[in-house]
């Protein structure tokens, strides 16, 4: 199964006003493990980047002038997403302001969801933590996922913390993965291993120790729904 997950970086948090992606960040998850593929482009906005967008990310004007636009790139980043599932944390944010640069584009590219799925992190995480905070730097405290090196926001980064994160409230166990450019280690999932029924034997038990063995597993399998290992054992 190929993943990827997906973080946007805007000059503004509004895309009704016009506002523009600055930077774009994938990494490619498959069977549920970092592949160390990824597509990162940074993208000139052709306009300002207001000063509130400035100071989470940092990114300027400057900086982005000699980058190429969200329109020179579509196709390839098309490419490296499709068909697959496309994970995001607060999905409709970054749909918004990628489904209005495919607009933009050109009526030919259609929307982001023409070309793969859509996994929101947000709702997941909401569904598993009713009522509790769900930001990224929440849910990477909650999951014990180091992020003392995200000091600014940055897309790439990003998305390799909710990658983890998703795999993390997911299931599976952490360990250590690829390391990025930044010399920072990319936390990597082992994938789960399948159940084994164990083959346990009782000996020497008196018959009234056996019965009540056998009701008290009984009674674990009808509370587990049916996933007692050693019932009937």
């Amino acid at each position: 199964m190929r993943q990827i997950v997906l973080d946007t970086e805007t000059t503004g948090i509004d895309v009704t006003l016009g506002h523009r992606i600055i930077e774009i960040g994938c990494v490619e998850l498959i069977d549920r493990r970092l592949t160390g593929n990824r597509f990162h482009k940074y993208l000139n906005p052709e306009r300002e980047i207001d000063q509130g967008a400035l100071a989470v990310h940092g990114i300027d004007n400057a900086f982005l002038a000699d980058k190429p636009t969200f329109a020179e790139i579509a196709e390839e980043f098309l490419a490296f997403i499709k068909g697959c599932q496309v994970i995001i944390h607060n999905a409709p944010f970054d749909l918004g302001f990628i489904n209005a640069e495919l607009r933009r584009a050109g009526p030919h590219f259609g929307c982001l969801e023409d070309h793969c799925t859509i996994l929101d992190t947000l709702v997941l995480a909401k569904s598993k933590h009713p009522g509790q905070r769900n930001s990224l730097d929440a849910l990477c405290k909650r999951y014990q996922i180091d992020n003392r090196h995200r000091d600014r926001h940055g897309a790439l980064l990003d998305a390799e913390l909710l990658a983890a994160v998703y795999l993390a409230m997911t299931g599976g166990q952490i360990g250590l993965g690829l390391e990025s450019d930044s010399g920072q280690v990319r936390p990597q999932i082992a994938p789960r291993q399948e159940q084994r029924r164990l083959n346990l034997k009782l000996a020497n038990c008196p018959p009234e120790d056996l019965k009540a063995h056998q009701e008290w597993l009984e009674r674990i399998d009808q509370a587990s729904g049916g996933k007692c290992l050693w019932l009937g054992h």
